[in-house]
């Protein structure tokens, strides 16, 4: 059996789509034992009904196991794919925007970095370092597949606190294929690229369809804002890629409503036509959780009704793929966030960055990709440096790094004087105080100092 836990299977949907694409393998679904853990038990309740369903409606031999447990779900596994949010929505998320919103800083998603995202590193860092420490002293040498943001710092922390073989996993490079093999007009599955960086600042190096350049005609296209295109589940413009893709030549994986706040571009105070002219959804991800919980009752219902059709279209997430190719040798490429050990040349040592690889029976295998163009390298270095800093504080446990880590960002650092930053950690780490290390919860003479 190839045992397989999920940890923060209360996200339904998500564990939804990775088993059904697990269970979708011919060669695969009759020996899977699916562990589901979580510490919400009504969530992981509808997580179980709706593994059981898949199970029968695949007529597979798979074990499903349910617990809130986590030793129960780690112990002997092959593989554990981490998918939480630690806080919640209420009341992690909701802080990460309302208390900076009273300083004058508006964000769009808050969840790889700005402010909102070192919060949420600073929470969620800890709760890996946890399942870490469960697969070492549980399982033989589990490998951990990541999809828990802030994936950078996550990563990057993980690297230096744990002892664990750990990928992260995001689904931004295939999206995004998907996205401009449509603005272009040629089949994805005819498309070659080669995207490398930093997760969510990751861009095409390389764009071809059967041998031909794609980006001279992609960069004839958009030229204009007003006239992006709209894209995926959210239906949100795409204009600050393009916008992107003119100033620096290569266009970015990430969605423009995430990318807008990584830089100090787009959103600034007494600039609504910079908001206006590139259609930026300010608080978009209060808006998507909002609408999520508002519609759980009635999905959650259709999810536990056997009479009800279980639809669950293919993901093309890469855990499943990584664990059938290591499973059964089916050799593939996959993109996965890691340790850079000499595979991007101008980007600092050990930062986590996001490469392709070869994964089949023997493992992962990152690809080395060189230097980048340097205006790339340049600009992910705005954000690896608070990436860096964010991890510095949560391994060392000063709180003085959270302040630096600030002081760095660049969307904070464009529109907050020092003052104002360093309250704004203050009161940051004060409403998270449940949920941040014990050592970052102290004020000492570092705090006055920063001021």
């Amino acid at each position: 059996m190839v045992a397989v836990a999920f940890v923060g299977a209360g996200s339904t949907v998500f564990s939804r789509n990775l088993m059904g694409d697990l269970l979708a393998y011919d060669d695969l679904r009759d020996d899977l034992d699916i562990r589901l853990h979580d510490i919400d038990p009504e969530r992981l309740r509808t997580s179980e009904i709706v593994g059981h369903r898949l199970v029968a409606d695949r007529g597979a031999r798979a074990k499903v196991l349910a617990t809130t447990d986590l030793r129960s779900a780690v112990e002997g596994a092959d593989f554990v794919i981490t998918m939480f949010q630690i806080g919640g929505f209420e009341p992690a998320t909701v802080h990460d925007f309302e208390i900076p919103e009273r300083f004058g800083l508006t964000q769009t998603i808050a969840d790889t970095i700005g402010i909102g995202g070192i919060m949420r590193g600073l929470r969620t860092v800890p709760a890996l370092v946890e399942v870490a420490e469960a697969i070492s002293e549980f399982s033989d040498g589990a490998r951990l597949l990541n999809y828990a943001n802030p994936m950078a710092i996550n990563m990057w922390a993980l690297t230096l606190m744990a002892d664990v073989e750990a990928y992260g996993l995001c689904h931004s490079v295939p999206t995004t294929a998907h996205h401009l093999a449509g603005d272009l007009g040629v089949p994805v599955d005819e498309m070659e690229y080669l995207a490398a960086g930093i997760n969510h600042m990751c861009f095409f190096l390389r764009l071809e369809h059967q041998g031909t350049d794609l980006y001279p005609a992609l960069r004839q296209l958009y030229t204009d804002p007003a006239e992006s295109p709209t894209r995926g589940e959210w239906d949100l413009p795409d204009a600050v890629r393009y916008e992107m893709l003119r100033r620096l030549g290569y266009f970015v994986t990430e969605s423009s409503e995430h990318f807008a706040e990584y830089t100090p571009y787009f959103l600034k105070r007494g600039r609504p036509e910079l908001i206006e002219r590139f259609k930026i959804p300010v608080r978009e991800y209060v808006r998507r959780c909002e609408e999520q919980i508002a519609e759980w009752e009635e999905l959650r219902r259709r999810l536990e009704d056997p009479e009800y059709p279980l639809e669950v279209p293919a993901s093309d997430e890469y855990a499943p793929q990584i664990i059938h190719s290591i499973a059964t040798g089916t050799e593939r490429i996959v993109y996965v966030n890691v340790p850079n050990l000499g595979l991007i040349d101008n980007l600092p040592s050990g930062c986590a960055v996001e490469v392709p690889a070869t994964v089949g029976a023997g493992g992962v295998t990152p690809h080395v990709i060189g230097s980048l163009p340097p205006q790339l390298a340049a600009l992910m270095h705005t954000n690896i440096g608070p990436q860096q800093l964010t991890v510095e504080a949560l391994r060392t446990g000063r709180r003085e790094h959270v302040y630096h880590a600030a002081m760095l960002d660049p969307h904070t650092a464009a529109e907050l004087d020092l003052d104002q930053i360093a309250e704004l950690v203050d009161e940051l780490i004060e409403a998270h105080c449940e949920y941040i290390p014990e050592p970052l919860r102290e004020r000492d003479r570092a705090a006055g100092e920063i001021r």
